[in-house]
């Protein structure tokens, strides 16, 4: 490794194919309390809490093996005391020679501690001010300025990482982090209240085949333009996200089997009349299931995606409920 790549001020680490670390810089192994024997040679998922494994295998993995790169991807990493601390990652796939690695870059999140460590000083300061009998007004009217601008710009930083976190970054619609917690909502409130709703699997039919026939880049355009297709025809209360790769799901709350077909279908159908003029035309295969009393979050998932499996198997172009099994 190259000797200011060891010291740069961002943790570097380097895995191979598999997912093994086989190059850490200085940096990072000082900020997280490891050494060179801890971590080379360990997979890379030896520093992620369960949370965290499921961002990689959602978004992280996915994003990596069909576009080579990940930017900006908000994660929690263990330190040698078990602790998570916050990073935004960036990682690209490279060769070198006939091996090829992923290289990433991680930048720790330690500005949005500090602005809040800031706030809580400055806000200490105004009441040892007003405690004060000699303090100056004009003090404290600045303290007073001080505090409206840290919690501006805590604000801010807050508002900027939940976008980062909860957005795909190629289509703008939602991601699967902030689906599995859209989920876990519906399930509690299923619990609470009895509310049932539905959930659907969207996938494109044949996408390897557009990817291969017209580029990456046209199936990049193609996932664009289904995202703004089905976010045009959601209800204001449905929950679109990217799931993965070509895959897409939509949560339907208040919806019962009945209702959750008629609207898979009606998707079908939007779908097949769009204009695609990238790929002349296109289609896609939907599964559907129901939450029941017996239901879990992973239960769900798994009905829709047999569901989904069945429309694929019985021709594509079109929607299984999995109540028709």
């Amino acid at each position: 490794m190259d000797k200011r790549l060891r010291k740069a001020p961002c943790g570097f680490i380097s895995i191979n194919h598999d997912c093994y670390i086989i190059e850490v810089n200085d940096t990072f192994l000082e900020w997280m309390g490891y050494k060179q024997a801890d971590l080379l040679g360990t997979h890379i998922e030896s520093l992620l809490k369960p949370g965290t494994k499921m961002i990689f295998h959602s978004y992280f993995y996915p994003n990596i093996n069909f576009n080579g790169c990940v930017e900006e991807l908000f994660i929690k990493v263990k330190n040698q005391a078990g602790d998570e601390v916050p990073y935004l990652l960036n990682a690209k796939k490279v060769k070198q020679g006939d091996s090829e690695m992923i290289d990433c870059i991680l930048v720790q999140m330690k500005r949005r501690i500090d602005y809040e460590l800031e706030l809580r000083a400055t806000k200490k300061q105004m009441e040892e001010a007003y405690i004060e009998k000699n303090i100056a007004f004009e003090k404290l009217e600045q303290i007073y300025l001080e505090i409206e601008k840290k919690q501006i710009e805590l604000m801010e930083i807050n508002s900027g990482l939940v976008t980062i976190s909860n957005t795909d970054k190629l289509t703008g619609i939602s991601n699967r982090r902030f689906f599995q917690e859209k989920l876990e909502q519906q399930v509690e409130l299923y619990r609470k209240e009895g509310k049932p709703f539905s959930f659907l699997i969207i996938d494109i039919d044949h996408f390897k085949k557009v990817n291969d026939t017209y580029g990456h880049q046209i199936g990049d355009i193609v996932l664009v333009k289904l995202a703004n297709l089905l976010k045009n025809i959601m209800h204001p209360e449905d929950i679109l996200s990217r799931f993965g790769g070509e895959e897409f799901t939509v949560i339907l709350p208040a919806t019962n089997i009945e209702k959750a077909i008629s609207f898979a279908k009606k998707i079908n159908q939007e779908v097949e009349e769009a204009t695609w003029q990238e790929t002349g035309s296109l289609t896609v295969s939907i599964g559907a299931a129901t939450f029941t009393e017996q239901d879990t979050e992973t239960s769900i998932i798994e009905k829709a995606d047999r569901a989904l499996y069945a429309s694929k198997e019985n021709g594509r172009n079109r929607s299984t409920h999995f109540s028709e099994l």
